[in-house]
């Protein structure tokens, strides 16, 4: 994956905090917790892996804009955009 050092950082870290929370909701699930509380977390993961995602999106239209004005590759087009973006919805 071609991104800035920092998006990969903040896309890593978003990551890595959405599979500890994911090994939270296995552990809830095990020992047998309120069905309420794992789908409040498991909502949670689900938004952590949507943020890193959307990041992912939003660092790469950037990144693919400025070497697409350098002549270093072609830009996206909208319908590859808009595909991108559905894949999270």
């Amino acid at each position: 994956m071609q991104v800035n050092e920092e998006s990969r950082t903040a896309v890593l870290n978003r990551l890595r905090r959405a599979q500890g929370q994911l090994a939270g909701v296995i552990a809830m699930i095990e020992d047998g917790r309120d069905c309420k509380d794992v789908v409040t977390q498991l909502a949670a993961v689900s938004r952590a892996l949507d943020r890193a995602g959307f990041k992912i999106i939003a660092s790469g239209m950037r990144d693919c804009a400025g070497a697409a004005e350098a002549g270093e590759q072609a830009p996206l087009t909208e319908a590859e955009l808009e595909k991108l973006f559905l894949a999270l919805a």
